[in-house]
């Protein structure tokens, strides 16, 4: 099937780094399955990458640039790690695009409950399971092997690292970040913009913006939320 094939979806893949190259390879599965997707290619900010070739695709140029060059592909975010977790919305904010431009990108060896609801430009990678009445909001990344139970609530923005673990009835707010190999008991919250560490267990909930550490976690320090992405967040 050529990629000129009106039953493929344009799409670009903002952001060049290791999120969004495992982005790439999901679409890659995905099309090896049934195709859905032409990669157009990442777009980024970076100077010094464009014209690079990263998992069959090519960083075309800035951000903004390229996908106001484009207005009919499809669009999804994968930018953020451990110490800047802040960009996915920074860059979603700049952009101010319809929800209908952002893709939903769900890898095919996933499992996934039929309950299962996901919101736009959302990302989930290869060994993923929810079970029962799961909810996972817009802009989120889920990587590899992660464990999502019955009636667990991902909020916006949040990003699951690989290896996570949530017990049932977890609530993740909005932009928090959950380090790999981590585990939530059951019925707990993860604040909004909160960081815990990889490989720590959580007993207890954590607050908003706030970092938790350790076996079993504990806080460590406040996260500082840039103003202009959270208003009254300090």
């Amino acid at each position: 099937m050529s990629p000129a094939d009106p039953d493929r979806r344009p799409l670009l893949v903002v952001g060049a780094g290791g999120f969004g190259r495992e982005t790439a390879a999901a679409v890659h599965a995905i099309n090896a399955i049934r195709p859905q997707w032409t990669l157009l290619g990442f777009v980024d900010d970076d100077p010094t990458l464009v014209g690079q070739q990263l998992e069959g695709a090519t960083v075309l140029g800035p951000i903004e640039e390229e996908i106001t060059a484009r207005p009919a592909a499809k669009v999804v975010v994968c930018t953020g790690g451990p110490g800047n977790y802040f960009t996915r919305m920074a860059i979603v904010r700049r952009l101010r695009l319809p929800p209908d431009r952002y893709a939903t990108i769900v890898h095919p060896a996933t499992s996934m409950a039929a309950t299962t609801v996901i919101g736009h430009g959302s990302v989930v990678l290869a060994g993923t399971v929810t079970t029962a009445q799961c909810s996972i909001g817009n802009h989120v990344a889920v990587m590899a092997g992660v464990s999502i139970t019955h009636d667990d609530q991902i909020g916006d923005f949040a990003t699951l690292a690989s290896g996570v673990r949530l017990g049932g009835g977890v609530l993740v707010e909005e932009g928090a970040y959950l380090g790999a190999g981590s585990l939530v008991r059951e019925g707990l919250t993860v604040g909004a913009w909160s960081m815990v560490g990889m490989g720590a267990v959580v007993t207890r909930t954590v607050p908003r913006a706030e970092v938790w550490t350790g076996v079993p976690a504990r806080r460590r320090r406040h996260v500082e939320i840039p103003s202009d992405l959270v208003d009254g967040e300090r």
